[in-house]
């Protein structure tokens, strides 16, 4: 895995977060650092309260500013310390270069709006901060070849749908159909299929990791899921109370765990008859 900061698509380096709520400040991160190069599939992994949601949202900058605070740290993308950029040139980024694949397509799709009306918007508004010049029909037309990148049967029919009218695997493919609009460098991808049965989300997570070796993406997954880790990253950095406490290629973290907290976290995963032994319902 690359950790030279000048090699890397992303360097995280030395990250700390602090909340204040109701007079009380809490370090929720302290110096987490992580590195994803171009091309590799990375993931970050830990328990809920671990600091890995709290992680991504400083690197897309989502993080409601206060309460939380950003006390030390760089975050670099492609050379560039988003930290100190001015918001206009992050905004810029944010669903162009770096984009991300929300675990709840309910609350991240508008109910009152089709699927292409939604897409169509979207990158309209890319296009505008990439400098792009594209009409309506050009807009249409780039919104079904990526719904056909995800392999949507009937892309024209998907398109026309609100998304109260496609399944819970449908809405999470239109999460990734979005997240592709403006072919991004970095995907990020935040408990994608969670809320999905085993059989659905062995083929969510099929389908990124199928799109991110094709279009030659770098892939920052978050998850609990060791099971997921396994299916779909070759690197894995595991968090624990705000903290990076181990890290390393990910058939030899599973094969020989570091720390008494990556064993508990493996331990804890159910094993299934047949062969399938990390809890996604994929056999490795």
């Amino acid at each position: 895995m690359v950790t030279d900061q000048t090699s890397s698509l992303l360097s995280v380096r030395d990250l700390s977060v602090e909340f204040t709520t109701y007079g009380q400040t809490n370090r929720v991160l302290h110096g987490v650092s992580l590195d994803v190069a171009a091309r590799a599939q990375v993931a970050l992994v830990g328990e809920s309260g671990s600091g890995k949601s709290v992680t991504m949202k400083a690197i897309m900058g989502l993080l409601r500013q206060p309460p939380a605070r950003i006390t030390g740290g760089s975050i670099l993308f492609d050379g560039r310390d988003l930290l100190t950029l001015p918001e206009s040139a992050r905004l810029a980024l944010r669903g162009t270069a770096m984009s991300m694949v929300f675990q709840d397509p309910m609350s991240s799709l508008n109910p009152v709006f089709t699927i292409g009306d939604q897409l169509g918007t979207i990158l309209k508004y890319a296009d505008r901060r990439l400098g792009r010049s594209r009409d309506r029909k050009g807009r249409e037309a780039r919104v079904l070849e990526v719904l056909s990148q995800v392999r949507m049967r009937e892309p024209e029919r998907v398109a026309a749908a609100y998304p109260v009218m496609l399944s819970g695997g449908m809405r999470q493919r239109v999460l990734i159909a979005m997240a592709l609009l403006s072919e991004p460098r970095l995907l990020i991808a935040d408990e994608p299929g969670t809320a999905l049965d085993v059989t659905t989300q062995a083929q969510i997570l099929k389908l990124l990791k199928d799109l991110v070796a094709a279009q030659g993406l770098a892939l920052l997954m978050i998850t609990h899921n060791l099971g997921v880790v396994r299916e779909t990253s070759d690197y894995v950095y595991v968090m624990h109370k705000g903290r990076v406490v181990e890290q390393g290629a990910t058939a030899a973290l599973f094969a020989a765990p570091q720390t008494d907290y990556t064993r508990e976290l493996i331990a804890a995963v159910p094993r299934l008859t047949g062969g399938a032994r990390y809890g996604t319902g994929v056999t490795p």
